[in-house]
């Protein structure tokens, strides 16, 4: 709860001079109490104690010596000593305060005593109609006490590993990112100040770690170099799941727009370039933090305390619309966010799963983790909570999620490490899964020189005409990673300005069974006339030629690319397998290839440019022996007549 300052206030100042006891106390009691209250004032906490025990000595039925020394416990954040004198404290008195209740029940629940907690808060409401300032703590307290309970009676599984030597050590290590590839690994790292510290008032300075994996290991950790790291803090970051582009918090830069700011980095080659500043609209002077960038290439989430939020700290998304370029962010609305915090938030490689953290749904007490789902209307069905021991009375930092759905990292001090913060990964329980998503990696490259290509990346599912991920090949090394969700039928489509555009279908298994990722080079091949070039997602019905609605995509690819280069004219050829009559298979061809004919005329492409025909089964380009074969036979092409 987040008036703990006015417990204090009211319990140091209003119970201590109001307390009614059993027993009358002694003069020297008296004057004991006075000297601790003065101590604890003056924040001297120890002195206060050695007060009090004295009086303990003298007289152990004094209430209110047990009220300070609750309140001594609750100041340090000791709060199962607190509640344990504040219990007590409420044992003694004839006739306690209401609100004492209430301030020892805030304390139990953040130790995990959820049924003590309830039995407290509902006493406090049976003695009293609720103060104005903690009614939304009252019912936030029985809901937490309520959820609290039933999640201890049933927790999920949860064997939290430590990451080794390897990432971990004395100090602390939190906030990790992974690849979708799990090939790398960054985190944030927080260690003593140096000499070229930049903040002067900073005890820590963080920076960014990372380890990359050899034969399944992770190879020891190094310190990402200029001009990622630098004299300031930098924290909180997200690696895009292609491993393309680095956001992250820079608070208080010279060149930022107040307290905390999101900046963003591109790798090119085994290098990132100079951070920038996403600037406005998405930077303000109020704290904007914690990135995600989801699959698609363009949407990032983040956490801020922006006006026009619904409570402190709220989740907003933006959009890339071009490199460096971002709309006005926007918030995520009242399905996610709430009059309290919601900060840290995750969106998966599936692109519709977002973790966040937050102390504003119902859970442990603290920070929770929680997690919603992006449903088909674009809405965000409303958020569950990751469950006990996951979630503890505590705070949880955050939560990262591997592209397949299983492994989830986090950051935790438990006992049993290497000191501080480490980060820990655990097998997610199956209930709080993502969608899994695998991965297609390969290299984009010249077909005639093997030079390697800057070329962008789309996976579009193929129902809703959506970009799902999207990316660019490195300049240096041609290499692209993109995200595949399972349970869709999605057209890869690679352009480049220079080149016909690439496509291929892929379609997969909607259940997950450690699907293997895919490896391919794909090498384009430049718009000569006579060349030739299939089109992999043009559908039709059986042994039709209507075409299916799936198809749309990779038409409007054909529409689009014929209208950039207005002097190409192509024609358009049907395929069909073996299986059938030559007359059936050659007219069934035909209307197929008539069918695309007419769609590209339809959007408006002269038809001076365009021609048809149909081959049947004639020029065959794999074998027809086996089913495989012969669904690779039935396509359809375009080639180039002119330009």
């Amino acid at each position: 709860m987040k008036i703990r300052l006015l417990f204090i206030i009211i319990s140091l100042f209003i119970f201590s001079s109001e307390v009614v006891s059993q027993n009358e106390p002694s003069k020297k009691v008296l004057k004991l109490k006075d000297k601790a209250k003065e101590c604890l004032k003056n924040q001297q906490f120890d002195q206060a104690t050695k007060y009090l025990d004295k009086i303990f000595e003298l007289d152990n039925t004094y209430a209110e010596a047990y009220l300070l020394q609750g309140d001594i416990y609750n100041v340090t954040l000791q709060s199962d000593k607190a509640a344990d004198y504040y219990n007590k404290a409420i044992s003694l008195m004839e006739n306690p305060k209401p609100i004492l209740y209430f301030i020892t029940a805030s304390e139990e629940l953040k130790v995990g005593r959820y049924e003590a907690a309830q039995k407290n808060l509902q006493t406090y409401l049976s003695k009293t109609s609720p103060d104005p300032l903690v009614t939304n703590d009252v019912r936030r307290g029985l809901e937490n006490c309520a959820f609290g309970i039933e999640a201890l009676k049933n927790p999920v599984d949860f064997n939290p590993i430590n990451m080794g030597q390897n990432v971990n050590s004395e100090l602390d290590e939190y906030l990790v990112t992974i690849t979708a590839d799990e090939m790398e690994l960054i985190f944030t790292l927080r260690r003593p100040r140096n000499n070229n510290t930049a903040c002067a008032f900073c005890l820590f300075e963080e920076d960014f770690y990372y380890c990359g994996k050899k034969d399944g290991e992770w190879q020891s950790r190094q310190p990402m170099a200029y001009p990622i790291n630098s004299n300031h803090n930098e924290g909180a970051q997200a690696i895009s799941p292609d491993g393309k582009y680095f956001f992250y918090t820079l608070c208080n830069a010279d060149q930022g727009y107040g307290s905390c700011d999101l900046y963003w980095s591109r790798r090119i080659g085994s290098r990132w370039s100079r951070p920038r500043n996403l600037g406005e609209p998405v930077n303000t002077g109020k704290w904007e933090s914690q990135p995600s960038m989801s699959p698609n290439g363009k949407t990032i989430y983040f956490s801020s305390n922006r006006p026009g939020g619904h409570g402190g700290f709220d989740l907003w998304k933006c959009e890339m619309i071009e490199e460096g370029v971002f709309t006005i962010p926007e918030n995520l609305g009242p399905a996610i966010n709430t009059e309290l915090d919601e900060t840290a938030p995750f969106i998966h490689a599936d692109g519709r799963t977002l973790y966040f953290v937050s102390d504003g749904w119902p859970g442990m007490g603290g920070r929770d983790i929680f997690y919603s789902s992006l449903l088909p209307n674009n809405t965000w069905s409303e958020p569950i909570n990751l469950g006990y021991p996951v979630n503890t009375p505590m705070d949880e930092l955050n939560i990262f999620i591997n592209a397949q759905g299983t492994i989830a990292y986090f950051a935790t001090d438990k006992e049993g490490g290497y000191g501080g913060m480490d980060i820990y990964y655990f097998e997610l329980d199956e209930n709080y899964r993502p969608t899994p998503v695998t991965y297609m990696k390969g290299k984009i490259r010249d077909a005639e020189t093997l030079e390697p290509l800057e070329a962008s990346v789309e996976l579009v599912d193929l129902i809703t005409s959506q970009v799902v991920t999207s990316t660019t090949s490195d300049p240096q090394t041609g290499e692209f990673l993109a995200c595949i969700i399972t349970g869709t039928n999605v057209l890869l489509n690679v352009n480049h300005p220079d080149y016909p555009f690439y496509s291929e279908n892929f379609q997969l298994e909607k259940s997950y069974t450690n699907l293997e990722p895919y490896f391919k080079n794909i090498s384009l091949q430049k718009a000569e006339v006579g060349s030739t070039f299939i089109l992999r997602n043009i559908f039709f019905d059986f042994a039709k030629s209507d075409l299916q609605k799936e198809s749309g995509v990779e038409l409007d690819n054909l529409v689009d690319y014929l209208k950039k280069n207005p002097t190409i004219n192509i024609e358009i050829g049907g395929h069909t397998d073996n299986q059938g009559g030559d007359e059936y298979n050659l007219n069934l061809s035909l209307d197929r290839a008539k069918s695309v004919y007419n769609y590209l005329i339809r959007k408006d492409i002269p038809a001076s440019r365009l021609s048809y025909k149909g081959y049947g089964k004639n020029s065959p380009i794999a074998p027809n022996d086996t089913e495989e074969g012969r669904a690779i036979n039935r396509r359809t092409e375009f080639k180039i007549v002119s330009r």
